[in-house]
């Protein structure tokens, strides 16, 4: 490109999912009231997890951080959606954006590894509970988070460093509600290719090795549950792994949907409607299906509403 026909910017347009004015209202009362339900949910999780003792176990612990991830993942793209939604207004600034897309990747990155963390410890607890205890201990888990933690941040700090020389052409809109590597890199006039470079390859890493991890485990717990020989010893040992695994598949299910409907008709209304299923109806829904499918989980929560009751 020649250098006339690039610029520095400050600022980019968000495309947003709305498709006039006349539709604002509706869309921020509803991402409104779907954030408020996310964030109280998961902080309501890690409270009850906090508060009962019965709960500090690595399986918890990988729950409270997954929790803590969802609200923070949420919070980086619906608010400047509200904000937008209420003034009526699209742009962001270039700064916002990079940071906007900085810790997007990083939540993003730890939800993915929490979830095959916590395959790991189920799978652990399923096939060799004798060991569990000695396996899973709190170092271990402390360790695997703070080197998934390491790695989302390394990850997108690398990414965010390649976007900020990159100069930009006339075309600064961004169809998207929130600002996404790719559509960023759509619109550039520089040279991008070690930034798709990168891009491929590490986002192809940090997907298909999490998610093999996920499905060896799986394998491995179903093998094992299927030689108990009681029908009781069945259900009681699936039990334990029936909401992660409905957590991993409507994860995964959304995030493979998300790329399926970029690849067939990618910067379509569609796609961004299929990304809010990925980034803010799944952390929503997390608090519900833990809630709801944990006898643990739903018995803290009982005795901290009994305690609330009976103080006030």
């Amino acid at each position: 490109m020649k250098p006339e026909n690039q610029t520095s910017i400050s600022e980019f347009l968000l495309l947003g999912l709305s498709q006039g004015p006349e539709h604002n209202p509706i869309l921020f009362a509803l991402f409104l009231s779907m954030f408020v339900v996310t964030v109280f949910g998961n902080l309501l999780i890690i409270l009850i997890i906090i508060s009962d003792s019965h709960l500090h176990t690595p399986m918890y612990f990988f729950l409270s951080n997954l929790s803590l991830t969802d609200i923070c993942f949420t919070s980086t793209t619906v608010p400047k959606m509200l904000t937008n939604l209420h003034t009526q207004s699209k742009s962001i600034s270039s700064s916002g954006c990079i940071t906007q897309m900085y810790f997007f990747m990083v939540f993003g990155g730890m939800d993915t590894f929490l979830l095959t963390l916590m395959a790991y410890d189920r799978f652990i607890a399923i096939c060799h509970p004798l060991h569990y205890s000695v396996i899973m201990n709190l170092r271990l888990c402390g360790s695997l988070v703070l080197v998934s933690w390491f790695i989302s941040i390394m990850y997108s700090l690398m990414q965010s460093l390649l976007v900020l020389p990159l100069s930009f052409c006339e075309h600064l809109t961004i169809k998207h509600f929130y600002c996404e590597l790719a559509e960023i890199l759509t619109i550039t006039c520089s040279d991008i290719f070690i930034n798709y470079i990168l891009l491929y390859m590490v986002t192809g890493l940090l997907g298909i090795v999490p998610f093999s991890g996920v499905i060896f485990s799986y394998t491995r717990i179903i093998s094992s549950i299927l030689k108990i020989p009681s029908t009781d010893g069945k259900y009681k040992a699936f039990s334990t792994c029936g909401s992660h695994l409905f957590v991993v598949s409507l994860f995964y299910g959304t995030g493979f949907c998300v790329c399926l409907s970029s690849g067939i008709s990618p910067s379509s209304w569609r796609s961004m409607v299929t990304s809010v299923m990925y980034t803010v109806v799944t952390p929503m829904l997390n608090p519900f299906i833990y809630s709801l499918r944990n006898r643990d989980i739903k018995k803290s929560l009982q005795k901290v509403l009994r305690s609330t009751l009976f103080v006030q």
